[in-house]
């Protein structure tokens, strides 16, 4: 017996990116980078200047997203990123912006 195939398992992953990330079109490039590998979830700008976002998707695929959104789009500078699995139930349908 195998481990889990890496393309089929959904993992689900909350992140937290903080530097020059609002004003610059990261919640924008972000939403154009998920719908690109399939990822579901959101992303949001937060009141402090930092940017959330929930992942859901193939582990594959996630590793591919949170290792984008540890460098952001080109006009962003990111200073600070923090990611945590966090199993949930819910499954998304699509990706959004709020």
């Amino acid at each position: 017996m195998t481990g889990p195939d890496l393309s089929t398992r959904i993992e689900t992953y909350y992140v937290r990116v903080r530097g020059v990330v609002q004003g610059v079109g990261f919640r924008h490039a972000t939403v154009r980078r998920a719908h690109e590998l399939g990822i579901t979830g959101w992303v949001t700008n937060v009141a402090d200047g930092s940017v959330e976002a929930m992942l859901q998707g193939p582990a594959e695929q996630i590793d591919r997203m949170l290792e984008w959104l540890r460098r952001g789009p080109p006009s962003a500078h990111v200073q600070d990123f923090v990611s945590e699995e966090r199993p949930i139930e819910k499954r998304f349908a699509r990706f959004e912006q709020h």
